[in-house]
């Protein structure tokens, strides 16, 4: 199968969500606020005895990674590829964010033991340093809160740290709502309740992040860009499009999504213009803002991508395509502007 590579190739800058200073400017200013009250939140679980506060620390300890993953890709995003790195740096945020994810799972994991030994043990719970600490956090969380949801709060990365936020929010009230039980009844096992309570949340955004970044990590396609639907659909829309194969479609980082594949135009098609169309119904209807098309000159879809699997009557298709054509001449060495070369010793017709 002989081929043309037609590459299509966009700025990361604008395929990605909008930078501007004003995003970037609110998340670092949060991230500042959120690490800072995470700190004085665990050295309060730790001296007045809470694990919810601890717990909650936790909490707060995924929305700053999150808000610094955020302002990491502001960042690292504006930085130019090089011969090594022909992406740039857009996987940083992926990787951060996947040995995050891992860290979490270690934090919850720490607080469903010490949560159990509390029930065994219950330590004595200083409420009055406890409730203080959290209703500070509580506020913290809402100023957070409100920096975020001024101006664009479509940004992907804003979107993202908002519902991080909104979650640290329940955080804090329950860790509000276990010291006033404490120092109005004494009733300790309230702490390790609802610190199990918060962990779930903790463990519930760390389960997400993990499996986001394994995605990406992964080569996964994006949920809006399946490749037999990118197939289905430029063989039923495109001009021009008589088949699609060996498509494969990945994340280089959230948002910004990249695909090869191999098309088979219609006979007497202009190949610029399928090629064109097809690089147009990528990018705008499935938000794919780098493609590779690969110009298949065969009748046939060629050899089976050896990454896909393919339900059994295909494999025996192929596997009869392949086995018919092992005498015959190899197609791949035929020229786009010429035919298949007559068997030896006859003429050419």
């Amino acid at each position: 199968m002989a081929e043309t590579h037609d590459h299509h190739h966009h700025d990361p800058h604008s395929h990605a969500p909008e930078v501007n200073r004003d995003n970037e400017r609110k998340i670092l200013v949060s991230f500042f606020l959120i690490f800072s009250f995470m700190l004085v939140e665990a050295i309060g679980g730790y001296v007045s005895g809470s694990l919810a506060l601890i717990a909650d620390a936790g909490h707060m300890l995924t929305d700053a990674v999150a808000l610094g993953l955020a302002y990491a890709a502001f960042r690292f995003g504006r930085r130019e590829a090089d011969g090594k790195r022909t992406f740039g740096y857009l996987r940083f945020e992926v990787i951060a964010g996947f040995v995050n994810a891992l860290t979490l799972f270690g934090i919850v994991l720490w607080i469903f033991i010490e949560a159990y030994q509390r029930f065994r043990n219950p330590p004595e719970v200083l409420a009055g340093p406890m409730l203080i600490i959290a209703a500070f956090g509580f506020f913290v969380n809402l100023l957070v809160l409100y920096l975020l949801t001024r101006g664009d709060r479509e940004h992907v990365n804003v979107k993202g740290a908002i519902l991080h936020v909104i979650g640290d929010l329940l955080g804090s009230a329950a860790a509000i709502l276990a010291a006033v039980v404490i120092y109005f009844t004494g009733w300790t096992p309230i702490d390790p309740i609802l610190s199990i309570f918060v962990s779930l949340l903790v463990l519930r955004s760390a389960w997400k992040l993990l499996g986001r970044s394994l995605h990406i990590l992964l080569e996964g396609a994006p949920d809006n860009a399946m490749p037999q639907d990118i197939e289905r659909y430029l063989v039923d829309h495109i001009e021009g499009v008589e088949a699609v194969s060996h498509t494969h479609v990945w994340l280089i980082t959230s948002g910004y999504a990249l695909a090869t594949m191999h098309v088979r135009p219609s006979p007497g098609a202009d190949l610029r213009l399928v090629v064109r169309r097809v690089e147009k119904a990528l990018e705008e209807r499935f938000d794919i803002g780098h493609s590779t098309i690969a110009i298949n000159w065969d009748d046939a879809d060629g050899n089976p991508c050896r990454f896909m699997r393919l339900p059994l009557e295909q494999n025996q298709v192929e596997a009869e395509t392949l086995a018919h054509r092992e005498g015959g001449e190899d197609v791949s060495t035929i020229h786009p502007n010429e035919g298949p070369s007559a068997p030896s010793g006859e003429e050419p017709t």
